[in-house]
């Protein structure tokens, strides 16, 4: 028996594989960054008012391949006036083998997501502090609880339907 070594890692023998889960890719899906009423905007000297929009989505590209894409919108408004707005849509393909449907519903509405964030977090620093705007750090996001609110949420709607096989709507 012999291990294929694959950069760097040694890969399990054929033979040995069970149940796993991978990140296949991490990746930049879109990127948007706008000040509209710049420089102006800079000038102002009123409370800023942020408003976080987060969602996700999740597409299979085979019969063990997930497409996952956390999508986070920032707006931030000076008075009346748009100061900026940040959208940022991060991805990731992520390989799911022999697990149950629940276990791999589970790991996409959570797990995936939590590998994701960071990377979500970084870039909306980046972009917001890149603008001329002083730092902004997403908080930490229990993705567990918005799991499971979106496990009540189609339970109410009297669905049993599982998030790789579902449509995306609204927030993750």
């Amino acid at each position: 028996m012999s291990d294929e070594t694959t950069n760097g890692a040694v890969a399990p023998a054929a033979e040995a594989a069970g149940p796993a889960f991978t990140v296949e890719k991490i990746y930049v899906k879109d990127v948007s960054f706008e000040v509209p009423g710049a420089p102006a905007v800079f000038a102002e000297n009123v409370q800023p008012e942020l408003q976080l929009n987060l969602n996700q989505r999740v597409q299979r590209l085979g019969e063990n391949a997930f497409e996952v894409v956390l999508g986070v919108t920032l707006s931030c408004k000076a008075g009346d006036k748009t100061a900026y707005v940040a959208e940022v849509q991060q991805a990731g393909i992520f390989g799911l083998i022999g697990l149950e449907p629940q276990a791999v519903d589970v790991l996409l509405g959570t797990q995936c997501p939590n590998i994701l964030f960071p990377y979500v977090r970084q870039l909306v620093s980046d972009l917001v502090q890149a603008g001329g705007f002083p730092p902004f750090f997403l908080q930490p996001i229990n993705f567990e609880a918005l799991y499971a609110e979106s496990l009540r949420q189609r339970a109410a709607q009297g669905g049993e339907g599982q998030l790789a096989n579902s449509e995306p709507v609204g927030n993750a």
